[in-house]
Order: structure tokens, then C-alpha cells, then sequence
């Protein structure tokens, strides 16, 4: 099987895929993308994934690009690391189902904080849009907590899938859209479980770029 390779850029949503793959000890190449030096939209990386956004994977048949696409790919093509529930159709959509809000709603939400100026120009506007993080997220996480995190240590109950990785990585966002991820007790519990395994401490332990000299 030839080696991926993995375009993320350090604090977004790209370490859940990160962390996937060491997950399934997916040997694999790593390529950080300088947000701040705006390299997303350099020639070279539009090449690759004209969106000019990550996570982006380089794969033997293509480049793939969306999380939860990258997500279920990992765990499709490395089965023997368990980390979606292949063999369980409604499981494998409750992943599903969780994955896709984070993506199509819980990231939106921050989103307006730091790209406000995607949805719009005025001031004002903008301002308005960004005040509203906080309390959009807020109910983002009420409604994870209350949903996916009741019946077991894992979105999935006692299985540990690429949605936990996923969530650990949406959830480290709150405190810069001013939200105390201890006013969710189980997202709290769920995340300092997350960051015990060895996989994602290796994935954190790569994903920054080098400091300036």
C-alpha cells in the first residue's frame, strides 16, 4: 500500500484525520500548512486542493478532502484498527450522523468567529455574527453531551471510533470562542479520556509547525 500524505494546518479540524491514522498505525507523510503565512492559498497547495482549506489526502487513487470523508476512509481502509463500526450499519450512521454535525454545524458556529467575513462584508454584521458564537456553541455541546456521550465512555457506547477523535478536536476549540468546556461534564470527562490514548499524543506531538528562530 503506497503512503499518504496529510496536509493539515496546526488548530483545526485536520488533527481528527491526524489522529485517525495513527489510530490505525497508517504509516503516513506529513505536510503543514502555514495558515498565518497564508500557504493555503499558494499555487502549490491550491494544486492540490483547490478549496484552499485542510485537511487534504493524498492517496494512490486521488486526493480526498472533508473530514468526515477522510475519517471513514481511514477506518474503511485500515479495518483491523476497529475504528468505525464496519459491521453494524445503524452504528456506523450514528458515527455518521455525529461527524456530519460537527462539520455541517458545530464548525459553522465557530467559524462566524474567526471568518466572519465569509458570510459578510459590514462591520456590524460581522460584529452582530460574532457575538453569537458563544451561545451558538454553547448549545452545539449541550446537545453532544446529551446525545452522544449518555451510554458509555465513547460516542458510540463502549466503542471507541474516529468520532472521538472528531469531537476531542471541535471540542478544544471552545475556549477561544469563550466557552468553558467544563460546563459540559461528560465532554470534559470524554476529552481528558481522548487525550490519554498514545495515538492521539503522538498525533499532538507532530501537528505543530517548527518555531521561528
Amino acid at each position: 500500500m503506497s503512503r499518504l500524505k496529510l496536509y493539515l494546518a496546526p488548530g483545526t479540524c485536520a488533527l481528527a484525520v491526524h489522529i485517525a491514522l495513527h489510530e490505525a498505525d497508517a504509516g503516513h507523510e506529513l505536510a503543514l500548512v502555514n495558515f498565518a503565512a497564508s500557504q493555503q492559498r499558494s499555487p502549490e497547495y491550491l494544486a492540490v486542493n483547490p478549496k484552499g482549506r485542510v485537511p487534504a489526502l493524498v492517496t494512490e487513487q486521488g486526493v480526498l478532502t472533508e473530514t468526515p470523508a477522510l475519517l471513514l476512509y481511514v477506518a474503511q481502509l485500515f479495518p483491523a484498527a476497529q475504528l468505525a463500526p464496519l459491521d453494524d450499519l445503524f452504528a456506523l450512521a450514528r458515527m455518521q450522523e455525529c461527524n456530519n454535525y460537527l462539520a455541517s454545524t458545530v464548525h459553522i458556529n465557530h467559524a462566524h468567529r474567526p471568518r466572519a467575513s465569509r458570510w459578510a462584508d459590514e462591520p456590524e454584521a460581522i460584529a452582530g455574527m460574532q457575538r453569537k458564537v458563544a451561545q451558538n456553541m454553547t448549545e452545539n455541546f449541550r446537545y453532544l453531551e446529551q446525545t452522544y456521550l449518555q451510554n458509555g465512555p465513547w460516542v458510540l457506547g463502549e466503542r471507541y471510533s474516529v468520532a472521538d477523535g472528531y469531537l476531542y478536536t471541535v471540542g478544544d476549540w471552545l475556549a477561544s470562542d469563550g466557552v468553558d468546556i467544563r460546563d459540559f461534564p461528560a465532554v470534559y470527562a470524554h476529552r481528558e479520556r481522548v487525550l490519554q490514548r498514545p495515538a492521539v499524543q503522538r498525533a499532538l506531538a507532530t501537528a505543530q509547525l517548527p518555531k521561528a528562530s
